[in-house]
């Protein structure tokens, strides 16, 4: 570890110590490359059991939030939250009833297009299907026909300087896009592809490809690595996306797309 010799202090010395056993488990596999336990440990922890705990017999986790005038499947969003505790926190896959019980869950709302529908109502959400995608190809679901689909949907939606906006109704008046992902309104597929990228959706998007062994390597995918990377640490003229920027386009391209 070369790049130890470079830190005023140790980093790894309070991850080994942590009194999170989880935290100590991963720090001494990857860190230290210590022999450890089989990775069932993990699943044996009470913090993972107590997320398993609240799984539906359906596969999904119920959402507190609730809007019988709604169409926003608050059920999946609930569900894509606690797979990311299990898949990529806790490296559960879908050799755990758990996560294979959630992952079908999430393919029931894949749609003949091919995106994960629900996010945002009706409508299509690009980067929520590039998110939860990634969490389903960590889980062992690369090879998935579902989730080829889904890929080539997200290939399919790209603007016309190879990334990705969040969905076709970011445009419109704000009255309108809660409108429109909140009622039971005709999902809008024909957008400008003129328009520029978004910075945070596309970095959720590439994280999914980052995750592929295959698409990993797909020229689109690297084009928008790419195009993305030239706005690193580039302020934008919004803040909160300004302040995001540098995270998702690090947590990209270190995926290994370039």
């Amino acid at each position: 570890m070369n790049w130890l010799k470079r830190l005023k202090y140790d980093p790894i010395k309070p991850l080994t110590r942590s009194n999170d056993i989880v935290l100590q488990y991963f720090a001494d596999r990857d860190l230290l490359d210590k022999k450890t336990n089989p990775i069932r440990f993990v699943r044996e922890q009470p913090e993972v059991e107590r997320i398993i705990k609240k799984q539906t017999k359906d596969g999904f986790w119920q959402s507190r939030q609730k809007d019988a005038n709604s169409v926003q499947n608050y059920n999946l969003i609930e569900t894509w939250k606690q797979l990311r505790f299990l898949a990529e926190k806790y490296e559960l896959d879908k050799r755990h009833g758990c996560v294979a019980k959630a992952a079908e869950y999430i393919f029931s709302c894949q749609t003949g297009d091919g995106d994960i529908r629900g996010f945002l109502g009706n409508q299509y959400a690009a980067y929520y299907t590039g998110a939860v995608l990634s969490l389903l190809v960590k889980a062992g679901y690369e090879d998935d026909p579902r989730v080829d689909k889904a890929f080539r949907w997200l290939l399919s939606s790209r603007q016309n300087d190879g990334g990705w906006i969040g969905s076709p109704m970011i445009h419109p008046p704000w009255k309108e896009q809660i409108k429109s992902m909140t009622t039971k309104s005709e999902t809008v597929k024909t957008w400008d592809r003129t328009k520029p990228l978004c910075v945070n959706s596309t970095g959720m998007i590439l994280r999914a490809f980052a995750s592929h062994p295959a698409y990993r390597k797909r020229e689109e995918a690297v084009q928008a690595a790419k195009t993305l990377k030239k706005y690193f640490f580039w302020r934008t003229t919004i803040p909160r996306t300004a302040t995001r920027t540098t995270g998702c386009v690090f947590n990209s391209l270190t995926g290994g797309i370039t």
